[in-house]
């Protein structure tokens, strides 16, 4: 007899997108609702955290009924609630915690809280439709630039992590000087097409060093010492042209990939895993993603990297609790969030 499907429904707000998702036993994603932040914040460059906070006390209601209504799931049908408890912006994450909170006691659901990094690698296992671990896990995002020894679907162990700005967050300072508007990384890799990736040498910090670390606060500085001159210099800088512009940003995207790739290559050799499953915002990149491939066939790599659906912030990787579910892992009513950036 064919084992009945069960339902959970799935709650994100980690920095400054709503999101609400149906996902069923069989990491099948009935809706994937996301409610974006970003026209709020693009006149400052970046994410003001009161702001998104406050904008999602006024959408998660609607988003959680949009996911279950067209998922055609009630809230009798759930088997539990998952919603990500770190890490992330303090005041996000406690609407969406406190909203799940109120849904469990009040339907006496379960209560599963997931981490938000382990969900966007849990993102490639859900894509692939089978098992991919034991794997290399890498986070590339706007707040995080993580390696991760995955030797199971719940055990994450940090092997590698950025220094200071990560990877998503450096396209978007970048973007900011070359005078593009937030989100910094699509506006970076679209005007990137047109630009010589070879015209600047900006600097890759690690490249060639054995640890598994990360840094590009050093080419956000060459960057912006390129576009407005250095600091005490007699040289005038370059007028911006369109085509100066272009060649910037490729010059920018390629010394911050071939990083990215270069790391990833040295966290497979290091942990003998054949297997590499990429998530995050920046994995949304072009660039990267065929990068990516390339890598994997050279070195007979098997490489998931998330759909794009599933880059950027959404709830439906929050399926990883289902893991937790079978196991009978659920979370108490008073569990707490664990904000910041986690970085080690």
């Amino acid at each position: 007899m064919e084992k009945q499907l069960e339902y959970l429904l799935a709650v994100e707000t980690s920095c400054d997108e709503t999101a609400a998702a149906v996902v069923d036993s069989n990491l099948d994603i009935l809706s994937n609702v996301v409610v974006s932040q970003n026209d709020l914040h693009q006149r400052f460059g970046g994410v003001v955290p009161e702001i998104a906070s406050r904008e999602h006390v006024r959408k998660i209601v609607p988003a959680i009924d949009s996911a279950l209504r067209k998922a055609g799931v009630s809230y009798k049908q759930l088997s539990a609630i998952a919603v990500t408890a770190q890490p992330g912006l303090a005041g996000s994450l406690i609407v969406g915690l406190t909203a799940a909170k109120t849904i469990a006691c009040a339907k006496n659901i379960p209560l599963i809280a997931v981490n938000h990094l382990e969900a966007h690698i849990y993102a490639c296992r859900m894509a692939a439709g089978r098992d991919v671990f034991p794997a290399i896990g890498f986070v590339v995002s706007g707040g995080h630039t993580n390696l991760y020894d995955c030797p199971n679907a719940t055990d994450y162990r940090l092997i590698g992590s950025t220094l200071d700005d990560a990877a998503g967050e450096a396209f978007d300072k970048v973007a900011h000087i070359l005078g593009l508007p937030y989100p910094g990384g699509p506006e970076i890799s679209q005007i990137a097409q047109n630009g010589n990736a070879d015209k600047y040498q900006f600097p890759r910090t690690f490249l060639k060093e054995d640890r598994l670390a990360f840094s590009f606060s050093g080419i956000k500085t060459a960057v912006l010492y390129e576009v407005q001159g250095q600091p005490g210099s007699s040289k005038i800088p370059q007028k911006m042209t369109t085509q100066r512009r272009a060649d910037i940003a490729a010059s920018f995207q390629q010394a911050v990939v071939d990083v990215l790739i270069a790391k990833c290559r040295q966290a497979i050799g290091k942990y003998g895993y054949r297997t590499l499953c990429v998530g995050g915002g920046v994995a949304a990149n072009v660039l990267f993603r065929t990068t990516l491939e390339k890598m994997a066939d050279d070195f007979d790599v098997n490489l998931f990297i998330a759909p794009m659906e599933l880059c950027t912030d959404n709830a439906a990787m929050a399926g990883i609790a289902w893991e937790y579910y079978k196991n009978g892992e659920f979370s108490e009513l008073d569990v707490d969030i664990k904000a910041g950036m986690v970085r080690h």
